[in-house]
C-alpha cells in the first residue's frame, strides 16, 4: 500500500478526480450522453412563419427563450428542433457554463448549428445530478482547455465536450444528492421572489406616500392635492430648493500627495454608497489636513449623494466609524434646521431619481456624468411637516429592514448551496445511508449491470 492510499478515508480510493468512495465511478460525459444526429431534427425555415428560438444562459442558468421571430428575419435557412429533455450547449460559451436541459414549455423551439443537442442515458445517470455536476466552475475550466479557435470565438466541439469527466455515484445516491441540492436551490429562489415582491411593494408605497402622504389607501379621496413642478402633492406640503434646507459640502479629491501622510483617515468613495445603505466591506484611507478633517468629517444623520458614476445614489451615514471622511465625488447634505429629516429625503431622492426621473437630466453633459454642487442645491424638493416626514421614513425603513433580512437569507442559502455542491460532488460529505435508501428504485439495478461496461472504457 503506498503512502497516498494509506491516507485515504476508509472506503475511498484515489481517482482522476481525487479521492472518491469505492462504489463511485469516474466517467466521461460520452458514457452517459448520446449526440442527437442533426438530420433528425432539421427544420427548413419559411419566411412567413414565426419560430421560437432558444438560447442558453451563462453560469449554469439553463435554457431560455431568446426570441420569437418571423422566418424572413432569421439569418439561417436551416435550424434544428429541440425537444423536452434534450441537453443543449453553446459551442462558444459552454466554457462559461452555457448549457442546460430543455424544459417542457420550450419543447419544439429551434436552435442553430452552434447548439449541439444530446440525450441522457437515464438508466445510468439522473438528469438533475448531471445538471448539478456540470454546474461547478471547476468543470468549466476543463472545458476551456478543450475549446479551439481564436481567443474570442473559441468553440467547443461535441467530441471534446464528451471527454469531460464527472463523478458518478450509484443512482440512489445521485437522486439523493440532487434532491438535497434542489431543495436548497428552491428555497433560495423562493427567497429571491420574496425580495422581488418586497421591492415592488416599496416602489408602490413610495408612489403612494410621496403623492398623498402617510394616509391609508382608503383615505386618499380626502387628501386635497395641488399640482407642482414635482407632480401632484398634498396641498399643505411646501416645495423648496434643496439648498434652502441642507448645507451641501463636496468631499476632497484623491491625489498622489494624499495617499500618504501623518493624518491618514478612512474615507468613503462612491462605491461605498449604495441605494439606501453604506457598504464598508472595503474602505480606503487618505491624508487629510486638520482643517480639512474638521470640515469634512461625517456626523450621524449626514445624507450622502453620489456625484458621479451611478449618479444620485443616496445613503445616510449612521456613525459606523469613529471618524470618516469622503472623496470629492460625494456630496454631504447636513440639515440646516430641525424641521428637516435626512432619512425622508434619502427616500425622496431614491423615488425621484429611480422611479420619476425628475433629476435625471441634472448631470453635467460630459463623458462621465457628474452632479455639481450648484445643480444639487437647485433641486426642487417637497417639504412636508416634520411629523409626516418621520412617518413616511418609518414606513419605508420597515420595508427596507425586511428586504435586507430576506437578502441576507438568500445570501446564506447561496453560500450553503455552493458548499454542498462542492462537498457532495467530491464526496467530502456523504448523505446518510438511510436517506439514500429512500431514493432506491429499479434504476440502480440497471446501473450495477452497466457498471463493468463503464469501468472498461478508457478515461
Amino acid at each position: 500500500m503506498n503512502q497516498d492510499a494509506a491516507l485515504l478515508p476508509n472506503g475511498y480510493r484515489m481517482t482522476d478526480l481525487g479521492p472518491l468512495p469505492e462504489e463511485w465511478r469516474v466517467v466521461r460525459l460520452g458514457d452517459v450522453f448520446n449526440p442527437i444526429p442533426k438530420r433528425l431534427r432539421q427544420v427548413r425555415v419559411q419566411s412567413t412563419k414565426t419560430y421560437r428560438m432558444l438560447t442558453v444562459r451563462l453560469y449554469a442558468k439553463g435554457v431560455t427563450l431568446r426570441a420569437e421571430q418571423i422566418g424572413a428575419k432569421i439569418g439561417s435557412r436551416i435550424l434544428f428542433e429541440a425537444k423536452a429533455g434534450d441537453f443543449v450547449f453553446s459551442k462558444i460559451d459552454a466554457r462559461n457554463g452555457a448549457w442546460g436541459f430543455v424544459p417542457e414549455c420550450l419543447s419544439g423551439a429551434l436552435v442553430s448549428n452552434d447548439f449541439p443537442m444530446l440525450t441522457l442515458s437515464s438508466n445510468l445517470a439522473e438528469k438533475d445530478f448531471v445538471e448539478f455536476a456540470l454546474s461547478r466552475p471547476a468543470v468549466w475550466i476543463q472545458l476551456r482547455g478543450f475549446a479551439v479557435g481564436t481567443t474570442n470565438r473559441r468553440r467547443l466541439q461535441v467530441p471534446e465536450f464528451l471527454k469531460t469527466p464527472i463523478p458518478l455515484p450509484p443512482l440512489p445516491e445521485q437522486r439523493a444528492i440532487a434532491h438535497v441540492l434542489r431543495t436548497v436551490q428552491a428555497a433560495k429562489e423562493a427567497g429571491e421572489r420574496v425580495v422581488e415582491a418586497l421591492r415592488a411593494l416599496k416602489k408602490s408605497l413610495m408612489r403612494h406616500l410621496f403623492t398623498y402622504g402617510p394616509v391609508p389607501i382608503d383615505a386618499v379621496e380626502h387628501v386635497p392635492l395641488r399640482d407642482t413642478e414635482l407632480g401632484p402633492l398634498p396641498a399643505h406640503w411646501q416645495v423648496v430648493r434643496l439648498g434652502e434646507v441642507f448645507e451641501i459640502q463636496q468631499g476632497k479629491s484623491l491625489s498622489p500627495k494624499s495617499r500618504s501622510g501623518p493624518r491618514m483617515r478612512p474615507f468613503l468613495r462612491t462605491v461605498n454608497v449604495l441605494w439606501g445603505r453604506i457598504d464598508l466591506t472595503s474602505i480606503d484611507e487618505m491624508h487629510f489636513e486638520e482643517a480639512e478633517e474638521d470640515r469634512l468629517a461625517l456626523k450621524p444623520g449626514d445624507l450622502l449623494v453620489c456625484e458621479g458614476g451611478d449618479i444620485g445614489r443616496t445613503a445616510i451615514w449612521e456613525g459606523q466609524l469613529p471618524i470618516c471622511l469622503y472623496q470629492n465625488h460625494l456630496h454631504r447634505l447636513r440639515a440646516r434646521g430641525e424641521n428637516t429629516l435626512p432619512t425622508f429625503y434619502m427616500y425622496w431622492m431614491q423615488h425621484a431619481w429611480t422611479f420619476l426621473g425628475i433629476y435625471s437630466g441634472a448631470g453635467n453633459k460630459t463623458t462621465i456624468p457628474n452632479l455639481s454642487r450648484s445643480r444639487l442645491s437647485s433641486f426642487l424638493i417637497p417639504l412636508p411637516p416634520l411629523a409626516e416626514q418621520r412617518e413616511i421614513a418609518r414606513i419605508l425603513q420597515a420595508v427596507d429592514r425586511r428586504i435586507q433580512a430576506e437578502e441576507a437569507h438568500v445570501h446564506a442559502l447561496e453560500a450553503l448551496f455552493r458548499t454542498l455542491l462542492h462537498e457532495l460532488m467530491t464526496a467530502r460529505r456523504r448523505l446518510p445511508a438511510e436517506f439514500i435508501a429512500k431514493f432506491a428504485s429499479h434504476g440502480d439495478q440497471t446501473l450495477r449491470a452497466a457498471t463493468p461496461t463503464i469501468e472498461e472504457r478508457s478515461l
